[in-house]
């Protein structure tokens, strides 16, 4: 890789790169980090592994952060999760930056040399590039550790299904290393490239998985009154539901039920069914209004099944708390921002969509910033999408500055 100077910028030519001007690499790294940073990523890229089976993965991230000499190393935290502690050499809170480890079940439609190699599965919303945002972090903090407190990069599992942060939290060796400052970052296709979005409050939306499962007795298809079918419970149940909320501003009031998912009984034309599910998505912007929305939805459930004498069984998955940013935290970020001369707004925020880091905030003052990936960039879990590379000394700088200020 070769730098071709500007007067104002510098302009890095990465193989197979977006080859988009961006500032030069961080000043804590070299060009041949970057360079080692982007196939590191792209490597991640290639071998893709859904939530909960990150096992080659965080073996990956534990050789590359080993290599930096950190103090710890957790690994297994919470599944498959790794934390690397860099620590100060005088007292001082515990600052803690996390990435993710977990892919998609979503095949990769793009052509790119480094696609994933593994059938079904991507990187498809861009934790390969967190990932190797926070291994140039640890680089830097390998060369040079805070004067105070201690660093945790947090490689954190299963954050697509909303059930990472919760385990890693819950593992007793975390109490060990829990932060009093929590900071993260996601890409966001739409926002011009390099530019920043942020705000204190709700960032990110509450959302759970409602999984609807109405029983009652099959037939044969020539006597269906001998039974007893989900069809017309399952007909009005799912308009029922999404006119529950359908949407709108994104405010305080905001909410949205959005139908996924609906089957009913075999794939047979000689038997009438006995056995329907309706699986859907409820989502708030914060916690506080999902218990409202989730007891209207399970009462609407309960009187169609009665109505129509079924049984009812009502499950969750994929429960998400709503992602707040503290005050204090942003204005850390914030300052961050400014002196790498990162330009911020508000942008889109807050987000529809959610978010595992909200978690964190329980126990510690977090924020998380959003970093475009470019305007007319394929949207995440697109089949097509993939991290522009760009960006990895971008946040890494960001967060290093946030770094250097709270702990010298």
């Amino acid at each position: 890789m070769v730098p071709v100077a500007t007067a104002a910028r510098t302009r890095y030519h990465w193989p197979h790169s977006h080859s988009l001007s961006i500032r030069g690499p961080p000043m804590f790294l070299t060009n041949q980090d970057m360079v080692e940073l982007v196939e590191w990523r792209r490597r991640l890229h290639s071998m893709p592994e859904v939530s909960g089976a990150e096992e080659r993965t965080a073996a990956e991230v534990r050789a590359f952060v080993a290599a930096t000499g950190p103090d710890r190393i957790v690994a297994g935290l919470g599944g498959h999760g790794v934390a690397a502690v860099y620590e100060g050499r005088e007292p001082g809170p515990t600052v803690m930056v996390r990435a993710e480890l977990d892919g998609l079940p979503i095949a990769e439609l793009g052509d790119v040399p480094h696609r994933s190699t593994v059938p079904g599965n991507g990187h498809m919303c861009g934790h390969d590039g967190h990932m190797a945002t926070l291994a140039a972090v640890a680089r830097g903090l390998g060369r040079q550790r805070p004067l105070r407190g201690r660093v945790v990069l947090m490689f954190q599992p299963a954050e697509e299904d909303g059930s990472g942060a919760a385990a890693v939290i819950a593992d007793p060796r975390f109490g060990g290393i829990a932060p009093d400052l929590a900071f993260a970052l996601h890409n966001v296709p739409g926002l011009p490239l390099g530019e920043a979005a942020l705000v204190e409050g709700p960032v990110n939306c509450a959302s759970r998985g409602m999984r609807i499962v109405l029983t009652g007795k099959t037939a044969h298809a020539s006597m269906p009154e001998t039974g007893v079918s989900p069809m017309a419970a399952m007909a009005g149940l799912m308009p029922a539901l999404t006119a529950l909320a359908s949407g709108g501003p994104i405010d305080d009031g905001f909410a949205a039920v959005t139908i996924t998912h609906a089957r009913m009984g075999e794939p047979a034309f000689g038997i009438a069914p006995g056995h329907g599910e309706i699986w859907g998505t409820l989502r708030t912007l914060t916690d506080g209004r999902m218990a409202a929305l989730v007891a209207r939805a399970e009462a609407l459930a309960a009187a169609a099944a009665e109505e129509h004498g079924l049984g009812c069984a009502i499950g969750y998955h994929d429960v998400f708390r709503h992602c707040e940013n503290a005050p204090e935290a942003v204005g850390h970020l914030r300052r961050a921002l400014d002196a790498e001369g990162v330009p911020h707004g508000t942008g889109m925020l807050p987000f529809r969509a959610s978010e595992d880091f909200g978690r964190f905030g329980d126990g510690a003052r977090s924020a998380m910033f959003f970093l475009g990936a470019g305007e007319n960039h394929p949207a995440l879990h697109n089949p097509d999408y993939d991290f522009p590379d760009d960006l990895i000394g971008v946040g890494a700088r960001v967060f290093m500055r946030t770094i250097r200020d709270l702990l010298g």
